[in-house]
């Protein structure tokens, strides 16, 4: 509370004097002062401390401000951001900690400030956020339960050549398990790169990708060559829906820092740009944090699939009760005396056809519905026979109704 005199000095030396004269007790005094008993005890130990002196006036001001800037821990932050330009503050202090453990460090809001007042940062861009999406896929537990592929968008190495990156990602870890430029999106050029990855690192429970080449096709369940082999096996196949990204989202935000740190511009070659895919590769999976796993790398949370690859792939085998068919060399089955076309991926691979509740036949690969045999037409259609009207049911309906007799009227 404030002094009521005029000169605050002259009054707490009276204050003080009172006091020690033992005449009237402190809270009488303070009371006459207009001051409260915590601040005449204050200037009473000041007094005691420092004698007269100690009745001045003091600045209020702290000893340290709050936001002071520390020289060597800017300078280590200035450090690591020049070595890695795409971390932000969050990965950046998470990494400062890594080194210093015992240190005492700033908020990421803080070193955020510290980039920004350096040049390293600009303002981001407003954008729309993507509702979340429930799909039906498997749940992410555990490293393997899901790996996600894509290809990143193809572009041309300084020396002209198509480079196509094909990466997989563990779901679950993030950690990247292969950035390998291929010359092209194709079966021919992708699944040794698989195989390569299944022999390393096992196998996963599910694979996620697009619907795009060599993914899958426009043919029965969506099958490709590639997806084909996958579900033998005994990986099971998860497409996202068209034109939606947001669904292999882990694996798509990976791809925009591989692109910012990789291929912004491309290298000189081939060689020269695999060799900043290998060496993002061992960062990101090693050295950069991971916000999604509590900021830890990947490689401390992603452990080798128990699954080896197999020597041999096993032949695809279906329940009791189920009539199996082997696809032909042009890709039809027999059934009921008519050829019924699969696919041509499907060459040499044994279907099971199996009996609904609705009375149609439904033709399946490893768990994959290929579709419902339609006799009349002698193919596959994606819809069951019986519980959908075709329009030459309706046209036969409708002649029916217009060719049967009326009986004739009574004469009154």
């Amino acid at each position: 509370m404030p002094w009521k005199a005029t000169c605050p000095m002259d009054d707490r030396l009276r204050f003080v004097g009172l006091v020690l004269s033992g005449d009237s007790s402190m809270s009488r005094l303070c009371d006459e002062f207009g001051i409260s008993r915590k601040t005449g005890y204050k200037w009473l130990d000041r007094y005691h401390a420092e004698g007269a002196a100690g009745l001045q006036e003091r600045s209020s001001a702290p000893l340290r401000h709050g936001r002071l800037l520390d020289e060597e821990i800017v300078s280590a932050v200035l450090a690591l951001r020049e070595r890695w330009p795409h971390w932000g503050p969050r990965k950046l202090r998470a990494k400062l900690l890594t080194e210093r453990p015992t240190r005492v460090l700033p908020a990421a809001s803080t070193i955020g400030e510290w980039l920004h007042a350096a040049g390293c940062t600009q303002a981001p861009a407003r954008r729309r956020r993507t509702p979340v999406f429930a799909g039906p896929f498997a749940s992410i537990a555990a490293p393997n339960d899901v790996w996600c592929t894509d290809f990143k968008g193809w572009f041309l190495t300084g020396d002209g050549l198509r480079c196509d990156p094909l990466t997989i990602t563990d779901a679950h870890s993030r950690y990247l398990l292969r950035c390998q430029g291929i010359g092209g999106q194709d079966e021919d050029s992708a699944r040794p790169e698989f195989e390569r990855v299944f022999r390393q690192f096992g196998l996963p429970r599910a694979m996620r990708s697009d619907n795009g080449v060599p993914f899958a096709t426009v043919g029965a369940g969506g099958l490709s060559r590639l997806s084909v082999w996958w579900l033998k096996l005994g990986i099971a196949i998860e497409r996202i829906a068209p034109g939606r990204p947001q669904q292999n989202g882990r694996h798509e935000r990976m791809h925009r820092t591989l692109k910012a740190e990789t291929a912004s511009p491309p290298a000189r070659s081939l060689v020269a740009q695999q060799a900043r895919f290998d060496q993002f590769a061992a960062e990101f999976n090693s050295e950069r944090p991971h916000e999604g796993l509590g900021q830890v790398v990947p490689a401390s949370v992603y452990v080798a699939s128990p699954r080896p690859y197999p020597s041999h792939v096993r032949e695809i085998e279906y329940e009791t009760g189920t009539a199996v068919r082997r696809v032909r060399s042009n890709g039809q089955i027999k059934w009921a005396g008519d050829m019924i076309f699969v696919g041509e991926v499907l060459v040499g691979e044994p279907v099971g056809v199996t009996e609904t509740a609705l009375g149609d036949w439904l033709v399946r690969f490893a768990g994959v519905d290929l579709g419902y045999i339609d006799g009349p037409r002698r193919r596959l259609s994606r819809h069951p026979i019986r519980s959908v009207k075709r329009p030459v049911d309706l046209m036969e309906s409708a002649s029916a109704l217009t060719t049967t007799p009326q009986a004739p009227q009574q004469q009154k």
